[in-house]
Order: structure tokens, then sequence, then C-alpha cells
């Protein structure tokens, strides 16, 4: 699909893109249309058992900056962007697609969630994302994008998508603020909600299967959106065509909303 779009429109960009955990991954395909279109890249990788598996990626995306960032471990982001700052003096967007919730938690209803399991799910899925956005905003001088991943299950209750409802409704409501805080510097804030697609980390999800083909048969446009979708309209919106763009949460599944 990139091959037949030959638009530059993002040539002399420089991005970071948090998440990429294979080659099934949304950050996967939002980094392959993010450097389609011309854009340099930073990919980040969880730790030294996920490395393996990213690394070939980055070299296929001829990333300038690869490094481990776990949201849990501290200092790791700061050292990311202390690299961005060496290596580039600034950066023109950046794109979070990192979410976890222990299994139990998970798997368990929303009135049984421990309290740990709770507050280690905002932290990696939500405030790592204000975390990115405070570290961003010395190095957008000009402007800049923020991205992060959401899902229907922030406004509607989804079965079995359990406490990550809560956590993805905080950060779309954070994906708001952030707008309104940052518009003035030209820093748009984006949250992307692709509808179901089957990555690692939502076969975490239980019955995801299930979900998949249900979704499948409810969307208007029939199928499922790609990785590679999702990844063509974040670069639209990282390019300064989409400057007055900013502070909603947006659909990019077929119209799968829409159905109740």
């Amino acid at each position: 699909m990139l091959d037949r779009l030959k638009l530059r429109t993002l040539e002399g960009k420089k991005g970071l893109v948090i998440g990429v955990a294979n080659d099934k991954s949304i950050a996967w395909g939002c980094a392959k249309a993010f450097r389609h279109y011309g854009a340099e890249l930073a990919i980040t990788y969880l730790n030294e058992k996920a490395k393996p598996h990213v690394e070939p990626l980055a070299k296929e995306l001829q990333a300038k900056i690869f490094m481990p960032m776990n949201a849990q471990s501290p200092g790791e982001m700061e050292h990311v962007f202390a690299a961005i700052k060496q290596k580039w003096g600034r950066l023109d967007f950046a794109l979070h697609s990192i979410a976890f919730a222990p299994k139990d938690d998970l798997h368990g209803r929303v009135v049984d969630c421990s309290q740990k399991g709770f507050l280690q799910a905002m932290d990696v899925s939500c405030y790592s994302f204000i975390q990115m956005a405070r570290l961003a905003e010395p190095l957008m001088t000009e402007g800049g994008t923020l991205f992060t991943m959401s899902y229907y299950g922030a406004e509607k209750v989804v079965e079995n998508y359990n406490v990550m409802g809560p956590v993805k409704a905080a950060l779309e409501a954070t994906t708001r603020y952030l707008a309104v805080e940052l518009g003035k510097k030209g820093i748009r804030v984006h949250a992307i909600s692709p509808g179901p697609v089957a990555t690692r980390a939502a076969s975490g999800i239980a019955h995801f299967d299930a979900l998949l083909n249900k979704a499948a048969r409810k969307a208007p446009a029939g199928r499922l959106v790609t990785i590679e979708e999702v990844g063509i309209a974040c670069a639209g919106l990282a390019t300064d065509g989409a400057k007055l763009i900013t502070g909603d949460t947006l659909y990019i599944d077929g119209g799968l909303h829409l159905i109740g």
C-alpha cells in the first residue's frame, strides 16, 4: 500500500516512536508510514528480551536512534530524550503506543481490580504519555504532534476489556488537557482509536479472537483496520497540513464506533 503513495510530506521531520514490539505492532505500522513519507526516526525497545525482535525493524527504518525505554524504569525515557536533543536538537512528532495491566487485573472485573494493578496500568498506559509530552515540549520549538493509542472501550463498555476501559478513558481526557495546554506552542495532541487489531498486546485480553470476529462483522466498512492504514492516517496528521487538528479522539476503525 505504501509503495503506491509517493508523496514525501514528512521530509526533514524528526520523530520518536515508542512501542514497537514486533512487525504486528500498531507502532510498527506508524513507524513505516512516517519513514515512507520522509521522516527520520528514533525507535525504542522495551528491554533486552525485546531487542532482537525490534532491532531488525529499526535497521529497516534506518533509525538514527535506537534505545531501550521501559516506562517503569526510572530515567530511561529521560535518556531517550537526551539522546534526541544531542542528535537532532529538536523533535517534530512523537508516538506513544504502550499499555499494560497485570493479567489478573485485566482478566477480572473492574470492581475486583487491585489498587496496585490499577496504579500500574495507569502509570504505564496513561502517565507515561504525560511524561512523554513534558519531555517533548522543549524540543518542539516550531510546534509538533503527539500521538497516543486508545480504544473504543474508553467510551463504551466492551466485554473483557475490563480495567483498561477506565485507563483509556483517562488517557483520552489527558489528550484533551494536553492539547489545550500545549496548543499555543503549536503542539497538537491526538488520541488514535483504531478499533481491535491483532497485536501481541491485545492478545492478552480474554476471548480476543471472538472480539475481533464480532468487530469485523459489525464495522460498516466490513473489515478491520490494518496497522498500515493506521500509520498512513497518523503520518497525515503529523504533516504541516494538519496544524489545526488537535485534542480529539480520532477513530480509524472502519466506522465501528458508530455501531452500538
